[in-house]
């Protein structure tokens, strides 16, 4: 298991496409659950020492499509945990009060607390993936000077990507 964590653990040259994304030849499924419990424990124990310290806080932002398994991930990594230490924060379609603020203010004011984990079920980017592919959602944002989402600057979406443009 311990090479298991050395193998794939990220490092300052990390590169995706050299990495699997299906480990199931990677780790066995009882080494796996193994893992996991041992991975519980060691979460569970820094909880304590950050609850009591106050100091510092946890953000894990999880972004995935649909039934990627975002909800199973975040109920067995933390089932172990106090859960009055974590809090799951999922980010649906935004709210009134939402749009009167730029698209990251919801996200900051929904940072954890000294002392707390935090899970973002979904992340800011969810914001930019969806307007991409729905530039019209641009206008509930009544962004200045955007008023036909269809002819944005060139440079709005960054990286030159232009709305529903294949990729």
């Amino acid at each position: 298991m311990a090479n298991y964590s050395k193998k794939l653990a990220a490092k300052s040259n990390f590169k995706l496409k050299e990495h699997p994304t299906n480990i199931k030849d990677e780790i066995s499924k009882d080494d796996a659950k193994i893992e996991l419990k041992e991975l519980r424990k060691k979460i569970a124990a820094l909880q304590d020492k950050m609850y009591a310290d106050d100091r510092y806080s946890v953000l894990i932002c999880l972004q995935g499509m649909d039934t990627s398994g975002k909800d199973s991930l975040i109920r067995e990594v933390f089932k172990e945990m106090n859960v009055r230490g974590v809090v799951v924060e999922s980010f649906k379609t935004p709210t009134e009060l939402e749009l009167q603020h730029d698209y990251l203010w919801r996200h900051e004011i929904r940072l954890p607390e000294k002392g707390k984990f935090t899970v973002f079920n979904r992340t800011h980017y969810e914001n930019v993936l969806v307007t991409r592919v729905h530039p019209e959602y641009l206008l509930n944002e009544r962004i200045p000077n955007i008023t036909d989402p269809h002819h944005l600057p060139s440079d709005f979406l960054g990286n030159e990507i232009r709305p529903n443009k294949q990729f």
